[in-house]
Parts: structure tokens; sequence; C-alpha cells
């Protein structure tokens, strides 16, 4: 699906029409053709980030979701395989490989092109004729971001509303206020010419008064909103509804309270409500969440994706300190043509003063951390896919994720580790499988301390794999390496 951009002046702009017109549609008078909004004012959606400079970079799971929804301009050719597990084995499984064989209502189908679609994406083509099927039919669905699961979702939500019936038919459940945001865009997107279809948003400062009667077809909200407004207020009446989607469901469970209320809302669902869950990971307390909230599902799983080293070159470089460090980097980066290059440090204090270092040689980089908004990170991120920065200096934040075809080399300026000090193999294989994407070759270059050299042929025995050294002083070899 196509994603909403924010960067440099355009980013801006677009952050105000949104914010504009999420307070601007609480009049009838101004609500979009086709689908209409009801929704907050004064509602402060920024994302803030309490780590202590210095420290290690973490993201929450919540905002790196958002992040992605936001950069991805296309949907993901995912290389991961589909496996399907039915409720029934004995039931032919159908795909499809176009919209119209879906049989959708004209105005859906109009919507879904509007949108830029021209063939389902790999999980649609598995998971919509489930999720349209009759009798409807419960769903657990793995999908990481970017292969077009809201998109999915929010069609059968559509598909099974009536829009003569004016009460809430369909209920989504989303963890944060921006994802929940950006998953009622979608609907508007594809609703367009369902003209007499409403959402209305159940998040913070959505303050509704009591005994209103609510008559908009589509909820979208957080588990506790959505919460008071069945149990407390009694807008909603949870046995008219006929389709609920729990999304984002690993964040769900990372999100205190979340996974409760969510349970406690579904147990007071109708037995015939299509239940439809999506998660980007089937950790073990996903699937004890999703086996206690979908009764007799079908699911649709990605197989691990198997990222491979074996076309990335990786070499190490010994080094005293961080100048000396600094110094190495500087002699290759003068003696490789580079396409684009990330430089990963594992924290925001080596981030900082590696880019300061790096911009007064004259060296067009940005920095990209978590104490940045996800909007911001977003413009980054776009700025360098678009080439206006060569190199991209991050923590862990873009460890996995973030494509861009042009970058030929990764280097790890300080070597990943947990917290008891010994390689992190997860997220060394996530860094520097950000080179050598789309079957390209790419070189990692790892800048290591004496004392941490051990930790490197760890990680050279834990993946079986061939990391040489180089000595950066050589310019020739430098210049010979091949890629």
């Amino acid at each position: 699906m196509a994603s909403l951009l924010w960067g440099g002046d355009a980013g801006a702009a677009e952050s105000e029409r949104l914010n504009g017109h999420f307070s601007n549609v609480i009049h009838p008078r101004k609500n979009l053709r086709g689908i209409k909004s009801t929704t907050v004012k004064n509602v402060d959606g920024s994302v803030n980030n309490t780590e202590e400079d210095g420290e290690e970079d973490g993201v929450e799971l919540a905002a790196n979701s958002l992040l992605n929804k936001l950069i991805r301009q296309s949907l993901v050719e995912s290389s991961h395989r589909v496996e399907v597990l039915q409720k029934d084995p004995n039931s032919p499984l159908y795909s499809v490989k176009t919209f119209e064989e879906l049989r959708l209502k004209e105005e859906l189908l109009k919507g879904i092109y509007a949108m830029g679609f021209n063939r389902p994406s790999k999980i649609q083509e598995m998971a919509l004729p489930m999720m349209l099927a009759h009798p409807p039919q419960n769903l657990i669905a793995q999908s990481q971001s970017g292969t077009g699961k809201t998109a999915a979702f929010v069609l059968a939500m559509l598909s099974r509303v009536n829009a003569l019936e004016l009460f809430p038919q369909c209920l989504c459940l989303a963890p944060t206020y921006e994802l929940a945001l950006q998953t009622g865009r979608v609907v508007e997107r594809m609703g367009k010419f369902c003209v007499d279809v409403q959402v209305m948003y159940a998040v913070r400062g959505n303050r509704i008064p009591r005994g209103t009667h609510v008559t908009k077809q589509i909820i979208i909200g957080t588990p506790g909103t959505v919460l008071d407004w069945c149990f407390k207020q009694k807008l909603i009446d949870l046995t008219k509804i006929r389709v609920f989607v729990l999304d984002e469901a690993d964040v769900m469970i990372d999100t205190q309270g979340f996974s409760d209320q969510s349970i406690r809302i579904q147990r007071a669902l109708p037995s015939e409500c299509q239940m439809l869950l999506f998660s980007a990971t089937f950790e073990d307390s996903v699937w004890q969440f999703a086996e206690r909230i979908i009764p007799d599902p079908n699911v649709i799983k990605l197989r691990k994706e198997e990222l491979t080293l074996n076309n990335i070159r990786q070499y190490y470089v010994l080094c005293r300190n961080r100048k000396d460090k600094y110094q190495a980097l500087c002699n290759i980066y003068g003696g490789i043509t580079i396409g684009q290059a990330i430089i990963f440090c594992q924290t925001r204090q080596n981030a900082k003063w590696l880019t300061v270092e790096m911009m007064h040689d004259g060296h067009q980089v940005s920095l990209l951390s978590g104490e940045l908004t996800v909007d911001q990170r977003a413009s980054v991120i776009q700025r360098f896919r678009d080439g206006k920065e060569k190199v991209l200096i991050t923590t862990n934040v873009c460890a996995r994720g973030i494509d861009v075809k042009q970058v030929t080399i990764v280097v790890n300026f300080d070597l990943p580790v947990n917290s008891a000090e010994e390689p992190d193999y997860e997220t060394y294989l996530h860094r520097i499988g950000r080179t050598g994407r789309f079957g390209k070759k790419g070189l990692a270059f790892n800048m290591i301390e004496v004392d941490k050299l051990a930790l490197l042929m760890k990680i050279q025995h834990h993946f079986n794999s061939n990391i040489k050294q180089l000595n950066p002083e050589d310019m020739d070899e430098i210049e010979n390496i091949e890629y």
C-alpha cells in the first residue's frame, strides 16, 4: 500500500495536514467525500523516548512498527514462504491472483485500484479468500510490515459492513494512537467510494458525551479507550460486532495491560463474530495470546527468513581506541567507491560523536537515533533513500527492516553486544544484512579494539564465515577489495 511519507518541508506539511484533518472532521460539513471520519481534538500525537544519552539505543516496538509503515513506498515482495494451517484440513485451499476473483462490491474494487494496488500481495493471495468466505472464518496471520496485511483486514471490514445499519459493526484494536490513525487512513482511502460508511476513533482525547448514540459502522481504537467506551460509557454494543481485528499483536503483548483488556473485549463479542489477529512475530507469548483470544482459527505463517552472509564480504580492522577507529574508517571511505553506507554504533553518544567528526571533515552524513520522533526518523531515512546523504550513522534503530537498494557497505563502528557483554549474534546478522540486499554483493567492516577481538572470533565461529583482517594503512589492499 502507498505509505505516508514525512520528510523535510513536505513532511512538515503532511504532518500538519494530517493533524488538521483529524481535528476538523468533528464538523459534519467538513467530512471527506465517501467514507467519513469522526475523531479527536486536542490530542498530542508525539512519541517520546526516555533513554539516557550514552546508553544503548532501544526502540519501542510500537514506534518501530509505525516507522516501517511511514517509510514503505510500496508493497514488499517478501521472500518468505507462506505456510497455511486450516482449521478444516479437508477443506480445499483457495488463493487468488486478482482482486476480481474475490467478487467484491464495485465501490470497494474502485477503492483498491485508486490506492495503487494492481494485484494481491503474497499474504493477501492466501488470506483474503479465508477472510471474505461465507460463513466467516477466524484467522491468525503473521505478516511483516509492508506486505499488505492492513489493506487485507480493512477490506474484510468494509466487505462485512451494512451501510444502512447505523451502529458499530467492525472493531479494530491497535496498540497506539498513531497506529490507529494509520489504519484509519487506509480505511478512508479504500472506502473512498463507500459513501454511507463511516469510521470513528476510540483513542485518547476523543471524549464522547455519555449517552451519545454512536452511528459509525467502523470503530478503530486502543484497548483502554475501547474498554471504557464499551463497559463504562456503553457507547458500543459488542454483541452487534461482526468483525473484530487485533492488529500488531506482538506490540500489544509488549504493552502493559493491553492483552488483558483485549481479552475482556473479545469475551463480550458474539460467537458468530469473525476474529482476525495479525502479528509480525510468532513467539511463544504471541501464540499463547492468540490461542486465548481467537477460537478455532485458520493460521497463516511466514517461514522464517533465512538471512545469508554468502554474498557479503566481511573484514575487520584492529584499533586502539575510538580515534583510531575513525582514522581507519576514513581510509576505507577514501579508498572504496561507495554507493551508500550505513555505520552502526552501540550508543547514542558514539553515534553523535562520529556524526560531528565526519561532518567536520566535509562528509555528507545523517544521524538516526531513538531520541528522534518517529516522523523525524522517517524523514531521515527518506532523505537517505533519495540519496541526499551518502552515509547514515545510526544505532540499532536501523538494524532491521530498512531496505535501501543502494547500500553497498555496512560498518560496525561498535560490535553489537548484549547485557552480558557477549556477542549479539542476531543483531550482527541483521546489521550487516542491510547490505547485500536483493541478491547484490556487499561489504561489511568491523572496527575492533584489541580487547574485543575474541568477541569477533565468536561471531565468525557462530556463523561459520570468514572475517578477514584488513590493514587500514595499506591503501592498495583497500582499493583492490572486490564486491
